[in-house]
């Protein structure tokens, strides 16, 4: 888990992407999403990439760092963040759905589903420990009324 620590996450859904198309030609066992139903994926990375950038942006206009082993010095409560606790990891898992669609095999899923493990696992936890230490009572009120996915 260390090791996993050490990577950031947009390097992690990099990699992730990579596994989903690598094993989707490695192993095709079964299409099961096929043309023009798979081009939904291009709206999923639409969706996941405009996700990304907004959340981004609410954080530099905040003055905030994005990284999650950096002390944050704002809790972040408006914009995709009234929705969801984590839009940049949504965001990147929309991204990653989207790849899995356009490839349409049962391998391509394998990225995103292992991507959400990484960060369920390696990343939120020690985020929410740092906000709930950071932020004491408004974060777990914020926490009690907003989901961490959706």
């Amino acid at each position: 888990m260390q090791t996993l620590k050490k990577i950031h996450p947009p390097t992690h859904l990099l990699t992730y992407i990579v596994i989903s198309i690598v094993l989707h030609f490695l192993y095709p066992l079964h299409q099961l999403i096929r043309i023009p139903y798979s081009l939904l994926g291009i709206m999923l990375i639409a969706a996941g990439v405009i996700l990304n950038i907004w959340a981004d942006r609410i954080f530099k206009k905040q003055k905030t760092t994005v990284k999650p082993y950096e002390k944050p010095n704002a809790l972040i409560k408006s914009g995709p963040y009234r929705l969801s606790r984590n839009p940049m990891y949504l965001g990147m898992v929309l991204i990653l759905f989207g790849v899995s669609f356009i490839l349409g095999s049962v391998m391509s899923f394998i990225g995103p589903i292992f991507f959400i493990i990484a960060m369920e696992r390696v990343f939120i936890p020690e985020e929410e420990k740092t906000m709930k230490e950071n932020f004491g009572d408004d974060y777990l009120l914020y926490k009690r009324k907003v989901r961490k996915w959706i």
